[in-house]
């Protein structure tokens, strides 16, 4: 089996070989090739070349074209920070929506327009269906209503919002769906195979929360997804905890689970079907670990999740990995 099989036959629970290895590389990629990590988020053409060696040297099964979560932000009219060696982030201080109001007159950008920081990514995805397409899992990057509503609002303001003013949080978050299914399709039209969802913000809400607000638009936009013809991969950075059970039943082809969350409640909460990946500490592990101790921890992980598990680390694996540590992780997918 190459890499695009596998992780097929891992999401449609069908033996493999060996079990599915999908990290999330980020920076580490960029290093790979020597650039500075700015290059790597606005160039997809290098972010693609980071990603190729990257996957080939550490036998990882597919590529992505995940860089930072300010692309529908920056295409939205947000202030947008950019850096030489660092990701862009949101200028929250300057929010595009710190006047509620101008949501009404807000426009969707248009995820193929030509310049504009969505279609970069776009251009990602074409070029690797032209390269590696049926070799390796080709895998596109949205982000979650709740993740696009901080970016936009503001994380502070938003989390008052809840409470304050709970119409304005469900017509923003009506608005980001509508983006990232518009972003998702063009994505999938260029020919990746799998969408990541990064809904960071919503591990920031308590359970009811969660099952009130996010679920219902998270569950939606799988759900478009799915109808466009994409598999669904689900990573809220942080605690979840008290949501597991919700997060089970969104219906997403795979859940990443971040270090603090146990594998063994995920499982018992998300049932027997649900593929589950990651979990393993990017820091304190996978980092600053040594061989043996990526080994032992991954080989927890495998025990406590059964089967359909994908080997991988709990959130980004850090740009200053030693490449043994991130070669322990792959040895242990059998």
């Amino acid at each position: 089996m190459n890499g695009y099989e596998r992780v097929l036959a891992a999401l449609e629970k069908r033996q493999t070989n060996r079990l599915a290895f999908m990290p999330i590389t980020m920076m580490f990629a960029g290093d790979q090739i020597d650039i500075p990590y700015g290059q790597y988020a606005s160039d997809f053409s290098l972010l693609v070349e980071g990603q190729l060696e990257t996957a080939k040297k550490f036998d990882i099964d597919h590529v992505s074209c995940i860089s930072d979560p300010a692309r529908e932000a920056a295409d939205c009219g947000a202030a947008i920070h950019y850096f030489d060696d660092q990701p862009p982030t949101v200028d929250e201080a300057n929010a595009l929506l710190k006047d509620k109001s101008k949501l009404k007159t807000l426009s969707l950008p248009n995820p193929t327009k030509p310049g504009s920081r969505m279609n970069d990514r776009v251009q990602a995805v074409r070029l690797f269906a032209q390269k590696v397409k049926g070799t390796f899992f080709i895998e596109g990057w949205v982000e979650g209503p709740c993740a696009a509503a901080a970016n936009l609002r503001g994380i502070s303001a938003l989390m008052t919002d809840f409470m304050d003013d709970p119409e304005f949080v469900r017509e923003l978050f009506g608005f980001n769906i509508q983006l990232a299914t518009a972003f998702a399709k063009a994505q999938i039209e260029a020919g990746c195979d799998i969408i990541g969802v990064g809904d960071a913000a919503a591990s920031l809400v308590g359970p009811k929360i969660y099952r009130d607000f996010v679920f219902p638009y998270e569950k939606q936009l799988v759900e478009s997804i799915h109808a466009l013809g994409g598999k669904v991969r689900l990573h809220i950075c942080g605690n979840i905890s008290k949501s597991l059970k919700e997060v089970g039943q969104l219906g997403c082809d795979m859940v990443d689970l971040d270090s603090m969350v146990s594998v063994e409640k995920a499982r018992g909460e998300m049932g027997e079907g649900q593929v589950l990946a990651g979990n393993l500490d990017p820091v304190k592990c996978l980092r600053n670990g040594t061989p043996e101790e990526i080994i032992a921890a991954v080989s927890a992980c495998r025990r406590a999740a059964g089967a359909n598990y994908i080997v991988g680390a709990g959130c980004e694996v850090p740009r200053d990995t030693p490449p043994e540590n991130v070669a322990a992780m792959r040895s242990c997918c059998g």
